[in-house]
């Protein structure tokens, strides 16, 4: 992808896409980047409208309650502060003032996100500041806190510490693309001079994909599981001719680069993304080096499901699907084969493969930057997640032995725990609204700091619900948003984990909002549909649990009438 390709996709249909409005302040002409993010924009199948603000007007913009940027009521706001222009502030500054140069410029950035937090309930994306040697001290500038370096690299952290304060803070890490492209590719000297252009056009490129992915992952649209192939992709060698004490691992030669490779899935799996593997190969052959290998970093219990057997990689991608109950487009693929690569991306087009080369040595400073995991969140319940969908993959596999839905769920002997929103699921619940897709009934997504508004408005009732069985515990899967409308609950969202689709909890929340409703005075339950590319499951919804049509996309059930659902649920007191 080149900056040529992202401006001839500006001309193509963008309008089958979720429009998301995003505004661009920088210190710096914002011409070429507002080219650069639509077209990849396209890549993502999000239409971008942007709002650019005038070269150098970003703090007016900002303290400015009248001004273009909170007319346009933008879902993002984009802010682009470039090195250069800190650069030009510092060194006019006294030299006895340059010590306390970053504590200024944080104070003046807090301030900054405190205002645009007051007005819209837009997120926020900051870049923070590559690193420019400006060769006055050397190396002697990390020791001194009057060198530029000093105050930049302080600067950076106290940008990491305003993105902990301020939940809708997001950082995006110009510094590190700059470590990764080089600085001659990031800064043409004779454009900067003549047009104070500070940019490369395709340097520009992978800054926009950057804005785009931590977009994405705030709107619900992120990788979550990485399905591994095994012989030359996660150690050298073909175990099934070689053997176990053949196959390339360890800290010595060749070994080191799968070694390595291994070391970095399992640090994906530690933050929560799913691990698969997916190999053409004999099942019990391949355990043997998961479990017995002294070398290897992954074992068993990391993986989620292991489909390992002669059968199409397609089809046993599909497999995992099914066990995982997640969508193609939240897959990575890797695969040294460049046949299995071609044959999953005709196949199964949705699905991320990277076209990994030719040396494994070069595999993981390949994967490393295409940043293909970019979240918005992380919580200690991530790190947990991957043996969630482990056991849930064995519920799927002790579904086939039942014949009866009814049966098999009141085998899992299923508890729920309902609870209010709170400082300690905070994190959760927003994390829950920004990744549930495919049962949202209004695809709302909520930040914390919206979580914590919603618990503290006497307008509202709040509700979440943890569940668990005899497999092991889901933790919390679903979260309700009841407002107060004219004697009635209106339902602002509803929405609930795939991992828990089809164990009857939608029936179970609904008898607990119909109780705690009507306790409250409440005379009937209006539930909205907002349909998206992935909520389609949920469109029948309302209807089937006794609803009466309303308006379109839009159904009222009256409590007074209401009979409870009947579940396999208990409440876990």
């Amino acid at each position: 992808m080149n900056f040529l390709q992202l401006k001839k996709n500006n001309k193509r249909d963008f309008s089958t896409f979720k429009a998301i409005r995003v505004a661009l302040l920088g210190d710096t002409p914002t011409q070429l980047l507002h080219t650069a993010l639509t077209g990849y924009g396209f890549e993502a199948a999000l239409q971008f409208v942007v709002y650019e603000a005038e070269y150098q007007q970003a703090e007016r913009e900002i303290m400015d309650n009248a001004s273009g940027l909170y007319s346009f009521n933008p879902d993002f706001v984009v802010i682009f502060f470039t090195t250069e222009e800190l650069y030009k502030a510092f060194v006019h500054l006294p030299v006895s003032g340059r010590a306390g140069f970053a504590d200024t410029q944080l104070q003046l950035f807090d301030t900054l996100v405190n205002t645009i937090e007051s007005n819209t309930n837009a997120k926020i994306i900051f870049f923070n500041f590559w690193l420019l040697p400006d060769g006055v001290f050397g190396n002697y500038s990390n020791k001194t806190p009057y060198s530029f370096t000093y105050q930049l690299r302080a600067i950076n952290f106290g940008l990491m510490q305003l993105a902990v304060k301020h939940k809708n803070l997001f950082i995006l890490d110009a510094d590190s693309l700059q470590n990764q492209h080089g600085y001659n590719y990031r800064l043409n000297p004779a454009v900067y001079v003549t047009t104070g252009v500070v940019t490369n056009p395709e340097f520009l490129v992978p800054v926009a994909q950057n804005i785009t992915q931590i977009i994405s992952s705030v709107t619900g649209k992120f990788n979550k599981c990485l399905i591994v192939d095994l012989d030359n992709t996660l150690w050298g060698g073909v175990i099934g001719d070689d053997g176990l004490h053949n196959i390339h691992l360890g800290g010595l030669g060749i070994g080191k680069a799968f070694t390595n490779l291994q070391l970095w899935i399992k640090q994906l799996k530690e933050r929560g993304i799913i691990i698969a593997v997916c190999s053409k190969n004999d099942e019990n052959v391949a355990r043997e080096v998961f479990e017995s290998h002294p070398d290897m970093e992954l074992r068993m219990g990391d993986i989620a499901v292991f489909a390992v057997n002669w059968d199409n990689k397609a089809d046993n991608i599909r497999s995992i699907r099914a066990a995982l109950n997640i969508g193609f487009d939240s897959m990575v693929f890797l695969d040294d084969n460049p046949f299995e690569r071609n044959l999953v991306r005709k196949e199964l087009p949705e699905i991320t493969v990277p076209e990994l080369p030719d040396g494994p040595e070069e595999y993981l400073s390949y994967l490393q930057p295409l940043n293909l995991f970019e979240t918005a969140s992380f919580t200690q319940d991530d790190t947990h997640r991957n043996e969630q969908y482990k056991k849930e993959a064995e519920r799927v596999k002790a579904k086939q032995f039942f014949t009866n839905e009814a049966e098999y769920l009141a085998s899992l002997y299923m508890q729920v725990t309902t609870g209010r929103f709170n400082s300690f699921n905070t994190p959760r619940l927003a994390q829950l609204s920004q990744r549930s897709n495919q049962f949202n009934l209004r695809t709302t997504r909520y930040s914390e700091k919206d979580i914590e508004r919603l618990a503290c408005d006497a307008c509202y009732m709040v509700f979440d619900f943890s569940l668990k069985d005899k497999y092991g515990d889901y933790g919390l899967v679903s979260m309700v948003v009841l407002k107060k409308q004219d004697g009635n609950f209106f339902i602002e969202n509803w929405l609930m984990s795939c991992r828990v689709l089809k164990r009857g909890l939608e029936g179970y929340v609904l008898n607990t909002l119909a109780e705690r409703a009507l306790a409250a005075g409440a005379l009937s339950l209006i539930g909205e549909y907002l349909p998206t590319p992935k909520n389609n499951m949920v469109k029948d919804f309302y209807p089937n649990l006794g609803f009466t049509p309303l308006a379109a996309n839009s159904w009222q059930l009256n409590l007074n009438n209401f009979t409870p659902v009947k579940t396999f649920i208990k409440e876990n007191t």
